[in-house]
């Protein structure tokens, strides 16, 4: 059996999706898509790029691993895998991705575009991690005598969930932990940040947001599942009322700090809600700015100092979903270019936290887990900043 190739890079894998979206499918056959090619199976030891077909197969099948609704619609439009769009003008297929949303072409291009394409990126990423497992070509086939011979070979397991890592930060290794599971999953965890909007208004707990996720798993409820008490939703609105900020804003960066409700049943002590988000004015859209994003985790070990010194026994650890990097817009190198730098400053000091990521995804965790190991690093071993502007694409 051939060996494994390593998954390619999350950002060359955008710029090739990126790149199907001004062309549509119908553009396939001019387009020098290399990764596409290579998780396909089809490159030719030439260079010559793959069946056209088959990476349209492989793109239908990242987006309908979405899973439905406005995301899967305006990712089927952006790339022309909707009925009758396959041969639509760029700019038409991103005004009609648009109005599935309700915004404006300009809002859906520097917003919602990215998102949707990064989520086709996220399922693409993972049909190449389940294939390259298995030694097979996504959408290839293999015989059932090759399925068992690779059945012995191979180790039998499942990604890990729970990954320890050692970078190196200012000549010495720190301990960070790296969760790819739900948030309300975690165990034994001091501290877990939660974004927020500048309002410090919870999202409703059906909604599936890390905020929404820890108010839902964090409420008191009776045996029968009926809600008793929403524990973290009624102690933020309290941090509020005690702060004035009950019908006004609080400065982007702001954290407020709660207790974790029913989570403290799993040894979570704390949540601490992250003012990130900062809604736009007469509309349902938001901004998360890198800068705001950096400052509020700041502030946020600032507050853990602070409720350590108080707390018996102190509080140490830390745990950090990739603030931004969902609903909020950024792109997942960008949310961690902007987390990554203060958490690196506050090991290099000396500082005594066990940090923590968590990340839904086993993709997003393998991104990460590549660059806390090496995979893009400035000079002491520690990541890139990724936070820097980027070049939109205007077509």
């Amino acid at each position: 059996m051939a060996p494994s190739l390593p998954l390619p890079e999350h950002d060359a894998v955008l710029a090739e999706v990126r790149m199907v979206r001004r062309a549509g499918v119908v553009g396939l056959r001019s387009l020098s898509i290399p990764e596409l090619s290579r998780i396909v199976g089809g490159q030719r030891s030439d260079g010559a790029a793959t069946s056209p077909a088959t990476v349209e197969q492989l793109l239908r099948t990242a987006v309908a691993g979405i899973g439905g609704g406005s995301l899967q619609t305006a990712a089927e439009y952006s790339l022309g895998l909707a009925g009758g769009t396959r041969d639509w003008p760029a700019a038409d297929r991103r005004r009609r991705a648009a109005q599935v949303y309700g915004v404006s072409i300009e809002r859906f291009r520097k917003h919602h575009e990215l998102m949707v394409l990064g989520q086709v990126v996220e399922r693409i990423l993972l049909i190449a991690g389940a294939a390259g497992n298995a030694g097979v070509p996504a959408g290839g086939s293999r015989s059932d005598a090759d399925a068992d011979a690779d059945a012995d070979a191979r180790p039998v397991g499942l990604a890990a969930t729970h990954r320890t890592l050692h970078p190196l930060v200012h000549g010495r290794r720190v301990t960070v932990t790296v969760h790819a599971h739900s948030v309300e999953l975690l165990r034994d965890i001091d501290v877990v940040v939660s974004p927020s909007n500048t309002h410090f208004e919870l999202p409703a707990p059906f909604k599936s947001s890390v905020a929404a996720t820890l108010r839902r798993a964090g409420a008191r409820k009776d045996p029968a599942g009926g809600l008793v008490e929403d524990c973290v939703h009624d102690e933020l609105r309290g941090w509020a009322a005690r702060n004035g900020m009950l019908g006004r804003a609080a400065l982007p960066g702001t954290v407020a700090g709660t207790s974790a409700g029913a989570l403290t049943e799993q040894g979570v002590r704390r949540i601490y809600h992250v003012a990130v988000a900062v809604p736009r004015p007469d509309s349902n859209d938001y901004d998360v700015p890198p800068a705001v994003v950096s400052r509020s985790v700041a502030a946020a070990f600032a507050l853990l100092a602070q409720e350590s010194a108080e707390a018996d026994p102190p509080l140490l650890s830390i745990c950090l979903p990739l603030l931004g990097a969902g609903r909020g817009g950024l792109a997942l190198l960008e949310s961690f270019g902007a987390v990554w730098p203060v958490v690196e400053a506050e090991l290099a000091r000396g500082a005594p936290w066990e940090v923590h990521f968590v990340l839904r995804s086993q993709a997003k965790a393998d991104l990460v887990e590549r660059l806390l190991s090496g995979g893009r690093t400035g000079g002491q071993g520690a990541p890139v900043n990724s936070g820097a502007p980027r070049n939109r694409e205007r077509q």
